[in-house]
């Protein structure tokens, strides 16, 4: 008489448990977290704005021009990113990919002109530690600067994966991650330009 084998109990899921919606909630609270990182910088910035210690004010130095066309090239970045999104949405690989593309020269494109701007206020003596002003105008847009170059880095590594392994659903969640990431810092720009810039120099 032959016994039965009776079976091993499994303690474990052998196959990915990842919940449904977990990483867009805890994204979302990341994105918060840094709402309240930049609500922190602008109320700064408006406590310390007119604080020159007798240097330049805004007028003095900000160049609207150039401003409004590194603003367009991060409103234009955002709109290209909407249409890779619908492009992934289609399953259209290399579509995506090309506007995934176009994006980030975009954003490059946004980065270069802000240091650009940067070197040219620090050549002219209006660096960081001349004022409280320009203090807290550096550590704003610094810190938004910053904010961009992650996310620049943060795309081109999608693109990869998304070269690589196509449209997975993974690739897709983590494409809607880096699209909340980049329309939040498009309106963190809107909000820096207006209160910033415009104020700055018009105020």
């Amino acid at each position: 008489m032959q016994l039965q084998k009776t079976e091993k109990p499994e303690f474990y899921l052998k196959e990915e448990h990842h919940p449904e919606g977990s990483t867009m909630l805890g994204f979302w609270l990341y994105l918060m977290s840094d709402c309240l990182i930049f609500a922190v910088l602008f109320a700064t910035h408006g406590v310390l704005g007119r604080s020159y210690a007798a240097g330049p004010s805004p007028a003095d130095l900000f160049d609207l021009p150039i401003v409004a066309i590194n603003t367009s090239m991060l409103l234009l970045s955002s709109i290209t990113y909407g249409f890779a999104m619908l492009q992934m949405e289609r399953n259209a690989k290399t579509e995506t990919l090309f506007w995934l593309a176009v994006t980030g020269v975009f954003g490059a494109i946004f980065l270069a002109l802000e240091l650009y701007e940067f070197n040219h206020l620090i050549h002219e003596g209006a660096g960081p530690t001349r004022s409280a002003f320009l203090s807290s105008f550096f550590t704003l847009v610094g810190t938004h600067g910053l904010h961009v170059t992650f996310g620049i880095i943060w795309l081109i590594t999608l693109m990869v994966q998304v070269a690589k392994h196509g449209l997975i659903p993974e690739n897709k969640r983590r494409l809607m991650c880096l699209s909340m990431f980049w329309h939040f810092l498009d309106v963190v720009w809107i909000g820096v330009f207006s209160f910033v810039y415009l104020m700055g120099v018009l105020g």
